[in-house]
């Protein structure tokens, strides 16, 4: 899988115009909102990783040091 934080945006977006729908009622509208809370706990975890890696990226750079943990390669 080869998902970028724009993919992520695209995603989002997307649910924001389902949820903008206002032919949506009723039971299908829950579900479009409980879809939407599922996909913003994963989104923000995912954005959270992402700062993870910056950080470690800078904090690389700031120490000079040329490689770090395996794990954030």
């Amino acid at each position: 899988m080869k998902n970028k934080l724009s993919d992520l945006n695209d995603h989002l977006f997307a649910q924001l115009e389902r949820l903008s729908d206002e032919d949506l009622k009723g039971q299908l509208l829950e579900e479009e909102i409980e879809r939407s809370k599922a996909i913003t706990g994963v989104s923000k975890e995912v954005v959270s990783n992402a700062r993870l890696v910056l950080d470690a990226e800078k904090y690389k750079r700031e120490h000079g040091m040329t490689t770090g943990p395996k794990m954030l390669e």
